[in-house]
């Protein structure tokens, strides 16, 4: 059985790599998904009191915080609602975080390491960008779908009519008011900040890891993957944030009869209207439980990653 199941790894190198990063990034959301879900609803309040009020007008928001919203989601909603559109959001990272990682370790190996066995920094970089930029361009329907899903609570509150009842009937939706090309509505965004997010999160593990395993007395061990897994989280919150609010923004917004959208023409102005309603600070409107579900979400995937492929016979990442 072990013979017949190594024989299965190394006949398909790209595709049990495919499967055990799906397998480690569904276990990372299922764990933080509240907090994107929080995240969520930081970034969009505002934009209302915006468009209702103008800029530095309207009533007080509904959240303040990061506890203060998941809090408010709670007791208004239940506590179940904390998973709202975790369904799509594995979807997504079945799709995403396989494509982006079999993407890097392919462009990895291709571009080889140099002659004293590193990968130089500019290298890493453009992998990261590019593994990330790949991976969520196929996934985005899934993220647009997520972002939809997760913001029905608050519209019921609100005494507005539901717009999607699940992933299904979501996808229907946005296909019989955009067409197909409705279903990747925001996707300019959305690679954008997958771009800056890999760039921070596979760039800094990957080149974090092998610094600590070159310089210090460190093993490749969990330890290890813990405190490389720690910095990449960090990296990657702070820069793919602002891109983050544009995206969710975007998504979440009406569209009219041939499925432009309502309140934005483009991510530039998404962040020209943000930026002048609400100030520069609000392209990190929900950086703190991004990076508390970025750190948390890193740090499970790259130990799960990293002992799932120990397990089953495949070399460190």
């Amino acid at each position: 059985m072990e013979q017949q199941e190594q024989s299965w790894v190394q006949q398909w190198p790209r595709v049990t790599k495919f499967i055990l990063s799906a397998c480690a990034a569904t276990v990372a959301e299922m764990v933080t998904f509240p907090l994107d879900l929080t995240k969520t609803r930081l970034q969009i309040q505002g934009e209302a009191a915006i468009k209702q009020h103008g800029p530095g007008g309207g009533p007080q928001m509904a959240y303040r915080g990061m506890m203060g919203t998941a809090l408010g989601i709670v007791r208004e909603e239940g506590p179940l609602k904390l998973w709202q559109g975790a369904t799509p959001a594995v979807y997504r990272h079945i799709v995403y975080s396989g494509v982006r990682m079999v993407t890097y370790e392919q462009f990895r190996d291709v571009l080889g390491r140099s002659e004293d066995d590193t990968f130089p920094l500019w290298k890493a970089a453009i992998g990261g960008m590019l593994a990330g930029a790949v991976g969520q361009f196929m996934a985005s329907p899934t993220d647009l779908v997520k972002v939809q899903m997760q913001m029905e609570g608050r519209r019921r509150l609100e005494g507005k009519p539901p717009r999607v009842h699940g992933v299904y009937q979501a996808v229907l939706k946005i296909i019989s008011e955009g067409g197909i090309r409705g279903l990747w509505a925001g996707w300019v965004p959305n690679v954008q900040r997958a771009a800056l997010v890999n760039l921070g999160d596979l760039t800094t593990y990957d080149t974090v890891k092998h610094i600590l395993l070159r310089n210090t007395s460190l093993q490749d061990n969990s330890l290890c993957h813990g405190l490389a897994s720690t910095c990449s989280g960090l990296v990657a919150a702070t820069m793919g944030t602002p891109a983050d609010v544009i995206k969710t923004r975007i998504m979440n917004q009406p569209r009219d009869m041939n499925g432009r959208g309502v309140l934005y023409t483009s991510s530039i102005d998404c962040l020209i209207q943000s930026v002048k309603g609400e100030g520069f600070i609000s392209l990190y409107k929900g950086f703190l439980p991004t990076w508390m579900r970025m750190a948390p979400w890193s740090m499970t995937f790259w130990l799960s990653f990293e002992q799932i492929r120990k397990t089953m016979g495949i070399s460190s990442f």
